[in-house]
């Protein structure tokens, strides 16, 4: 395979060489493409001698070839790593102000992308919006892990090991759930007041997106209930979208026939309003309103219920958004919801402070009847773990 490997101008770009070093050694023929920064930390020589091939980032040579395209045309694979804030800024907003970006606008090769930067950037709202761009348009992030970064610091942002890179370019899932049908609702629900106000909430939707995702590159049919996320959706999954309580039972109630695991990474509001205004409520004609507030159905709990009764026997994953101050707690009010909603496994996490809502990694403890598993990471990690537990329960299902 044809594989060109960007590199960008960060500390990470030393550990590119051995990424190199593996796809050479594995027969690919491997052109390199570092950015000018770039070869502030790693020189030229070294990246020549390890590709085998010349290194020339200038996008002001070999004109008459018109070399961005040629490049561009002769790649079958673009590997970034490391990839900069920086970098994927211009990137998602398709600026072209280097031979690799030039490259990248006109290629139409699977592209690969493994960012690299400290924790408060990788956080920052936009360098996750930028993630989501280019997600959106196709492109593959292999999220970083949370390591020893530069200097005295640690935390999530390290660029993922060569190793484990290489093995993602060219790992082919086994498809391990082809044929199932999953159905993952996300998000928050709101429920309205008047014409113009809800009651709502904090959810993302962030998870369940990064959970979809995980379903399909395993091979698994997707329906994703969007409920009120603005972040952009699989775009290989089957779409619905809900508001309300109401309106999100109603969805999984008809899907319920025919699914095999349903997934419930969704906030939904435990309260609705009894009797909501039509128009909008005026803060002329009161100084203040009293709202009367209704408990919702708990959807999960009545779909397990249904699940039971009707011998449909799918998998059922609900989550469970805790405030609590230990470890301890947090288990104990994930185990207690396992068993009154009668489900197959909880995802419990502590939301205290806000934690976890719209950010990149999160920390969880999955539950299920044979015990728990402590899980750390990003969501797209934290996803993989839900997953191959999922495919245990599965596992177990058709042995029985």
């Amino acid at each position: 395979m044809r594989v060109l490997v960007g590199i960008t101008g960060g500390i990470a770009a030393y550990k590119a060489v051995s990424l190199l070093r593996l796809l050479t050694e594995a027969g690919h023929q491997v052109q390199v493409l570092p950015t000018p920064n770039a070869l502030r930390f790693v020189g030229a020589a070294t990246l020549e001698a390890i590709s085998h091939s010349a290194i020339d980032p200038d996008i002001y040579t070999q004109i008459d070839q018109v070399k961005h395209i040629k490049v561009a045309q002769e790649s079958d694979l673009i590997v970034i790593a490391p990839a900069t804030a920086s970098f994927l800024a211009r990137y998602a907003n398709g600026l072209a102000d280097d031979l690799l970006l030039n490259v990248l606008l006109a290629t139409k090769a699977r592209v690969v992308v493994a960012p690299a930067m400290h924790t408060e950037m990788w956080f920052h709202p936009a360098t996750q919006e930028n993630i989501l761009t280019l997600r959106a348009r196709g492109v593959d992030i292999l999220e970083p892990g949370i390591g020893r970064l530069t200097g005295k610091d640690s935390g999530v942002g390290r660029m993922m090991e060569p190793e484990e890179i290489f093995q993602r370019l060219f790992q082919t899932h086994s498809q391990t759930l082809s044929g199932k049908h999953f159905v993952i609702a996300a998000g928050g629900t709101q429920e309205p007041i008047d014409d113009v106000r809800f009651i709502g909430n904090r959810s993302s939707g962030k998870q369940g997106i990064a959970l979809a995702e995980e379903a399909l590159s395993r091979g698994a049919r997707v329906s994703f209930i969007s409920c009120n996320i603005t972040e952009p959706l699989p775009t290989q999954a089957e779409i619905s979208l809900a508001s309300t309580s109401s309106e999100l039972a109603c969805l999984l109630e008809n899907l319920l026939p025919s699914t095999d695991v349903l997934i419930m990474p969704v906030a939904v509001s435990d309260f609705t309003v009894s009797s909501s205004s039509g128009g909008k409520i005026s803060r002329v004609e009161s100084d203040s309103i009293a709202l009367q507030l209704t408990q919702t159905n708990d959807i999960l709990a009545g779909l397990a219920a249904t699940n039971k009764r009707q011998g449909n026997g799918a998998i059922l994953v609900g989550f469970a958004a805790e405030v609590v101050s230990t470890h301890q707690e947090l288990l104990e009010r994930g185990k207690e919801k396992l068993n009154r909603k009668n489900v197959d496994m909880i995802v419990a996490n502590d939301v205290s402070n806000g934690r976890t809502f719209g950010q990149a990694d999160t920390e969880v403890i999955l539950i299920n009847r044979d015990g728990f598993q402590d899980v750390i990471g990003t969501k797209g990690e934290v996803s993989a773990k839900i997953l191959d537990s999922v495919e245990v329960l599965l596992g177990s299902k058709d042995v029985g």
